[in-house]
């Protein structure tokens, strides 16, 4: 069965990231079937899978709406109207419920007018004995204009006004050079951490990643070698309820025992103005990096986000290198993303 993932666009490879991560966790297959702008669609298999997405859905943060796919065509009236005329909606739409089409456009895709195609789209659905809603439907169908036409009926869609609400200085205690919610959410899922589950930030400064941690049902542990900062810290995780153990420590001298974590996610400092114990950043990364693969389990991932390039820190420590990516941030910042392995 396809799925479109209606992606934020606020990063290139992020978004991606996340759903793969979130459908592993769940335990569904999936193969990607097409990659369009700010749409990702799969062909997705196993049981209940509705209601995994739905739990999916609940965790994401670079996303907007997952779709049970109708039909894909290229992003022409008349083969749009034809594809949903000859569209079999019985697994979408069941006798007697009503519905409401909503059209998007990404970016700058397609010339067909949003309002026209809804009405045009609403008629060929009418036509097969269904009846419109635009108040209060049963289903909504989601069209989106992309790279090529996407229509599908929404399975669920994802709180991002929630992450809005938590941002920093939203929060009860605010330091500038944090991560954005929404980009820690998505590091704390492509982590793979669980309900129940130990997630470290071991240089967890405000909690930003934590929260988030917390928020999916882990219990994190943070260490910041700041006091004051600590202190804050204590208070936004209070402010969410988090399950939490935070330690005014250095990170590259954990009190941790040994493989007892179950996933890390961290923010180190790349020459920000931090205070730092170590005798340099060299030092600093060199220790806390073999600290790192020491506390965390067989099998389980560390996510980390720096300014620095650190694969040779991770290798060095006994990590495998996953995957890296980047993000531009702005004209002198570019974040590198590096997904490690304890194998």
């Amino acid at each position: 069965m396809l799925y479109a993932f209606e992606l934020s666009g606020e990063h290139d490879f992020l978004p991606c990231k996340e759903v793969f991560a979130c459908l592993s966790m769940e335990g569904l297959e999936y193969r990607e079937h097409a990659f369009y702008d700010q749409c990702l669609v799969l062909d997705i298999e196993g049981h209940s899978i509705d209601e995994k997405l739905v739990f999916i859905a609940g965790r994401l943060a670079m996303s907007h709406h997952i779709l049970k796919v109708v039909g894909i065509c290229e992003v022409k009236t008349d083969q749009i109207i034809e594809m949903c005329d000859n569209s079999d909606l019985s697994s979408h739409l069941s006798e007697g419920q009503t519905y409401v089409v909503r059209a998007k456009r990404a970016r700058h895709h397609g010339e067909v007018n949003r309002e026209f195609i809804e009405g045009r789209l609403g008629g060929s659905i009418f036509r097969k004995g269904f009846r419109a809603n635009l108040k209060d439907p049963d289903v909504t169908f989601r069209f989106i204009m992309t790279n090529m036409a996407v229509l599908g009926s929404i399975v669920a869609s994802v709180d991002r006004g929630a992450y809005e609400h938590r941002a920093p200085h939203r929060k009860p205690f605010f330091y500038p050079g944090v991560l954005m919610p929404r980009v820690a959410r998505a590091l704390v899922n492509i982590s793979q951490v669980k309900e129940g589950q130990i997630l470290l930030d071991p240089f967890s400064g405000t909690a930003g990643i934590l929260v988030e941690g917390g928020l999916v049902g882990a219990h994190v542990i943070g260490i910041e070698v700041r006091k004051k900062i600590s202190h804050g810290a204590r208070m936004n995780l209070d402010e969410y309820n988090a399950d939490y153990s935070l330690l005014v420590a250095d990170a590259c001298h954990v009190s941790l025992k040994d493989s007892c974590v179950d996933a890390i996610v961290t923010d180190p400092p790349y020459g920000r103005s931090a205070a730092i114990r170590a005798e340099s950043l060299q030092h600093l990364y060199t220790d806390s990096f073999a600290e790192m693969y020491r506390v965390l389990r067989q099998g389980k991932l560390a996510v980390v986000v720096s300014e620095l390039k650190v694969v040779e820190f991770a290798e060095k420590a006994g990590f495998t290198v996953v995957d890296v990516f980047t993000q531009k941030v702005h004209k002198s910042l570019t974040r590198t993303f590096t997904i490690l392995y304890k194998g």
